[in-house]
């Protein structure tokens, strides 16, 4: 039994728990192959933190498109190591930079990433998110018009080399992003799911995947730029706007590493309150209009619509944990019930208000956010923009002529 919650009739529940997919948000265009004409990626956008080596995937498909490799290093990957190792290669041009640990930018939206939201989030440090704002951001000081997002564990092994994805995805998501602002893929393999989700699926229950900011195509010519929210589901912030109006690219799919969903109770902890809003977010999008305006649909999101969403997952948890404890839970169920239980007391702490006021926080950021970026205009080299207007020392480029190139 989950902690606070007492009903655990599962024929009620299971009415209440379809939480499986929001496919229908998105434009299939899985099956559409690529135009020769199309204008290529021109930059892979890597937020690094696995290890210099696993960034050979990324590598190897840059080299193959021959598009700018920008690797965002912190955590266990160091710029000066992956500039190294990217140094031995002959075919690969990068830039290499070292993300400070609390590195902030005057640009980046501060409402969102606020204390009292932090905490939340169970206190989450992720850097995602700035990563790949700072993504966005050098996109429009440098001129590229198509970027990829890979992160650092998507990637696909063939003939015992690391190719990052296939070359016709690649160009098939790079047509899409002519006709739509963001294009990517959905990881089945492994699954790209919340703890909740895993945890979904082991107990028995049907359950998609969607598209992911881990294999994501972002069309950044002079339309304005959404941003990725220090939050998790940060990715489903970034497209909100493009799934309510089914706009959002589905292309295809990629392969992510595998991983223990269940090892840390406190990671479902910490995705409770995106996962809370996300979800609520996407199922109130498929009862709108499609050409509803983007900001108006936040009406219908009051507290009284926080309040049902707030109870339909607290039935869902006391569903999962229902069918995850056979009387003899061990081994993989015994840790996913006891991540359902962590997230059953963040649950707890989150309040209909508290999501009304994040989603205020949310629009006040995109509107300034959309208006910063938009007055972002290309300077005549990377120095100016990594460390003049970015304000980040410690940076490196492999295979072309700058600053501080690597031999």
């Amino acid at each position: 039994m989950v902690a606070g919650i007492t009903s655990t009739e599962p024929r009620r529940l299971a009415r209440r728990s379809r939480l499986d997919s929001h496919i229908v948000l998105t434009c299939d265009t899985r099956g559409l192959p690529a135009s020769p004409a199309s204008r290529p990626v021109d930059a892979i956008v890597v937020p690094a933190s696995r290890g210099a080596r696993a960034l050979d995937g990324a590598a190897h498909l840059a080299a193959r498109l021959n598009a700018r490799l920008v690797a965002l290093c912190s955590g266990a990957t160091t710029g000066a190591v992956v500039a190294a190792c990217l140094a031995e290669r002959s075919d690969c041009t990068a830039l290499v930079v070292d993300i400070p640990v609390g590195y902030r930018h005057e640009l980046l939206p501060t409402r969102t990433a606020s204390s009292r939201f932090r905490t939340l989030n169970g206190n989450r440090h992720n850097d995602l998110s700035l990563k790949r704002n700072l993504g966005l951001l050098m996109a429009r000081l440098h001129g590229w018009s198509k970027i990829l997002y890979l992160d650092d564990d998507i990637g696909e092994v063939v003939d015992g080399c690391p190719v990052g994805l296939p070359m016709d995805t690649v160009h098939r998501l790079a047509t899409q992003l002519d006709a739509h602002q963001v294009a990517g893929l959905a990881c089945r393999d492994y699954p790209d799911n919340s703890v909740v989700c895993h945890a979904r699926r082991l107990a028995g229950f049907r359950q998609d995947t969607f598209v992911t900011g881990a294999a994501l195509g972002v069309n950044c010519n002079d339309q304005p730029l959404p941003f990725f929210p220090e939050q998790y589901n940060e990715d489903w912030f970034f497209f909100s706007r493009l799934t309510a109006r089914r706009s959002l690219a589905h292309v295809g799919y990629a392969t992510q590493a595998p991983y223990d969903p269940f090892a840390q109770p406190s990671r479902a902890q910490q995705e409770e309150f995106g996962d809370l809003l996300a979800e609520g977010l996407y199922a109130l999008f498929e009862d709108q209009p499609e050409e509803m305006d983007y900001f108006r649909r936040f009406d219908e999101a009051d507290a009284g619509y926080w309040d049902r969403c707030i109870a339909v997952r607290r039935e869902t948890l006391d569903l999962i944990a229902f069918m995850l404890d056979d009387g003899d839970a061990a081994g993989q169920r015994a840790s996913a019930l006891r991540s359902v239980h962590a997230a059953a007391q963040q649950l707890a702490r989150l309040t209909p208000e508290l999501c009304v006021d994040y989603l205020d926080a949310w629009k006040s950021d995109l509107d300034g956010w959309e208006r910063a970026t938009q007055r972002i205009r290309v300077v005549p080299d990377t120095t100016i923009a990594v460390e003049e207007f970015l304000g980040l020392s410690d940076w490196y480029t492999v295979g072309c002529k700058a600053a501080r190139r690597v031999a």
